[in-house]
Formats: C-alpha cells, structure tokens, sequence
C-alpha cells in the first residue's frame, strides 16, 4: 500500500475549503499512521508554469506546512490533473503494480477524481477514506456538496473503495488485512 497526498499546497490550502479543518486533521492522522507502520508516502504537487504564480519555487506551490514530506518521501510534479500525467510517477508506480493506492488531497473535483479515475484505469486498487479530501464551493454545488456526491455517488463500487477513517487507519496499520 502507499499513501499519495496530492495537491496539498499553500496556495489552496485555506480556510474556504470544504471543512479545512478536518481535511489537515484526517491527513496528519494518515500520515502519522502510515509513517509509524512502514507505508510509504508519496506527495504529488500541481505545476501551472512559469509566471503563474504557481510554480516550482513560488511559496504558493509549496506543500503546506502541516501535511509536508518527512525525509525522503518522495515528490512529483504533474502539469494536468491526474497525478498519473507525470511520467516520473507513472513510471514509479509501474514497479508497485498491483499496490493499493490510498488517495488524499486536493481538489476533489478536479485532481483527486481525475487520479482516482486513472488508477482504477491502470489496475490499481484505490482506497478514498472520508473526510481526506476536499474543494471549493463553485456556481453549482458547495464543497460540502461536491464532496459527498462524489463519495457517495461516483467513486464506490465503481472506481474506489470509500471507507471511513477508522477503517482506514487500520488498513495503515495491517496492509497485510485489507
């Protein structure tokens, strides 16, 4: 199993997300979690280019302080949604084939449900828990809205298996019992 936290950046990584502050507790958790039990963590951060604002070396691209890498944990870099568009991480990934995927991060609509589609693409078996992803409020839905409808509604028995953070934490804790 591997964690994958995508998109935790500075730049969005405030308070108008959907419940902010059960996202960064639920993902410390995780983290803490998989760290203390041997997962390994690895971090996807979303590049828009140079003078976006956006970019590697800009403040708002960095990871946010509270959910940053530990070590060597891994970062790659992606220019489109899906985590998956960076070779470095595809080709990483490649030599875990057959590894369950825990999901977390940024922004549910966007990144999170384009990687979650593109793992379940490649084989991969993908584990969402609640409460560890999150997105802005947009013209059509709250991110309240937004949230559930895609963890109730698209993803299970589908595309992942959403599960409670209870649940999760024990699949960190015994990998071997998922």
């Amino acid at each position: 199993m591997k964690l994958i936290v995508i998109d935790m950046q500075k730049a969005i990584m405030v308070e108008e997300l959907y419940n902010y502050r059960g996202l960064v507790d639920n993902v410390v958790k995780l983290l803490e979690t998989a760290r203390g039990n041997g997962i390994e963590v690895l971090y996807v951060q979303h590049d828009n280019g140079p003078g976006s604002g956006f970019t590697r070396g800009d403040e708002a691209f960095e990871i946010a302080d509270e959910v940053a890498p530990r070590g060597s944990e891994k970062i790659f870099y992606k220019k489109i949604n899906s985590a998956f568009g960076d070779r470095d991480f595809t080709a990483y990934l490649e030599a875990a084939k057959g590894d369950t995927l825990m999901i977390v991060g940024l922004q549910t609509n966007y990144c999170i449900d384009a990687t979650v589609k593109s793992a379940f693409e490649r084989g991969y078996r993908v584990i969402l828990p609640e409460g560890t992803n999150s997105t802005f409020d947009n013209p059509f839905m709250t991110g309240e809205k937004t949230c559930e409808y895609y963890f109730k509604m698209i993803w299970p028995d589908r595309f992942a298996k959403c599960v409670s953070m209870d649940e999760a934490l024990e699949m960190l804790k015994n990998p071997s019992q998922e």
